[in-house]
């Protein structure tokens, strides 16, 4: 990724007529709102520039900066959040930075373009058109999806070469999936074809080759498992502290991640035991043996970073007696690594348009934050063994 020198940054604060730079003169009002329009039209780079756009913060609209204006750590924290804050999928690449420009301080996002547009802010597309920034039209979202790069793609937009139109479930597109995405509005207002959709989401190659992505398959197919012979789940209940002990409950769980991600919750609600406290308190006391919430954080974050690729190894959930063992095969990947794993403010994805569905249908609330969620519920009982290959987070029963 290449980055701009104070030079270029000052040369591009003043060209007025550029199509890759914004200006606001603060992150007040509407601004925060237009900030992150013009994030995802940079993300989209309609014009097909293939270099980053600048957002600036602190410059008036003639590209002279704001005098006296204070880049503080908190202004940065703000804007570092339009990557994380889920507002826009999937994730944008981008650079927060506070610079000097023309003897002034000046909050600087860069933003990259992205490998697998269309990008998304709150459901519409925003692109520009020169120094303009608007809502894209069908043609332009047509340019983005033909745009996305075949071989350097993630894996889970990948095409299933052998699949075909009818291993989609063509009704939870249209009544589950489409209307998390897509904003009412758009959607009503939308008059492309099944097969335009398919491919506007993702989930097929492109709607004049209907191939099934990973994608499709795991969000929407009639039965994943059989084109991705790893992508189910494992639940075991065990009657002791290992392997040997005797199962109590055992079921693989098949389906699409949401369907998986629903089901495993069941069991761990189900298993959860509730205690009731009576004695020397003035009211009853109920206590579950673990925080559910940061059981299900665990659990979606294992489905969602999972490795699809070249494995037949599913995310496998082990309740013991004295812990719950929940293993995601695949490993750290991208800017992770086992030095690195969970430290705030760290993560990649190895899933990224995966990220953005499981985004849309409500189990990601905000990017990366799951496994600080997870942590502030749990503290000292809630370790990770990361290797190559697998991730194991490993809660520790509460003594009693």
């Amino acid at each position: 990724m290449s980055y701009y020198s104070d030079e270029q940054l000052e040369a591009m604060m003043v060209d007025t007529e550029s199509d890759r730079v914004e200006r606001k003169q603060s992150f007040k009002g509407d601004a925060p709102a237009k900030a992150r329009e013009a994030v995802c039209a940079f993300a989209n780079d309609l014009a097909g520039h293939g270099v980053p756009g600048v957002v600036f913060v602190g410059v008036h609209d003639n590209g002279t900066p704001m005098p006296d204006f204070e880049v503080s750590d908190e202004l940065l924290r703000q804007l570092a959040d339009i990557k994380t804050d889920g507002n826009i999928v999937p994730p944008p690449t981008l650079l927060v930075e506070k610079r000097q420009l023309q003897g002034n301080e000046v909050a600087v996002i860069t933003v990259w373009s992205c490998d697998t547009p269309p990008v998304r802010y709150k459901g519409r597309i925003h692109v520009r058109w020169g120094p303009r920034r608007g809502l894209a039209t069908a043609q332009d979202e047509r340019i983005l999806n033909e745009r996305r790069r075949h071989q350097d793609r993630p894996f889970d937009v990948q095409p299933m070469r052998d699949a075909e139109l009818t291993d989609l479930d063509r009704l939870r597109f249209e009544q589950e999936y489409l209307p998390a995405l897509v904003a009412r509005d758009v959607l009503e207002a939308n008059e492309r074809s099944y097969e335009q959709k398919l491919a506007a989401t993702k989930m097929v190659l492109s709607d004049k080759e209907p191939t099934p992505t990973v994608l499709g398959l795991l969000v929407i197919g009639k039965l994943p498992s059989d084109w991705l012979p790893g992508a189910y789940a494992q639940f075991l209940r065990l009657a002791g502290n290992d392997l040997t002990a005797s199962v109590l409950d055992e079921e693989p769980i098949h389906g699409t991640v949401a369907d998986q991600i629903r089901r495993l919750e069941e069991k761990l609600s189900a298993h959860n035991q509730r205690r009731v406290r009576f004695s020397d308190v003035d009211t009853e006391d109920r206590r579950e043996a673990y925080p559910l919430d940061a059981l299900r954080q665990l659990v979606r974050n294992a489905l969602m970073h999972r490795s699809y690729e070249a494995t037949n190894t599913p995310v496998r959930v082990y309740w013991f007696d004295d812990r719950i063992e929940i293993h995601n095969p695949g490993g750290p990947f991208g800017s992770v690594t086992p030095e690195n794993f969970g430290q705030p403010g760290i993560t990649d994805y190895r899933n990224p348009n995966l990220a953005e569905a499981l985004r849309a249908l409500g189990y990601v609330q905000r990017f990366g934050a799951g496994i600080a969620i997870a942590r502030k519920a749990l503290g000292q009982r809630l370790q990770f063994e990361v290797q190559a290959g697998v991730v194991a987070a490993i809660i520790q029963g509460k003594p009693s």
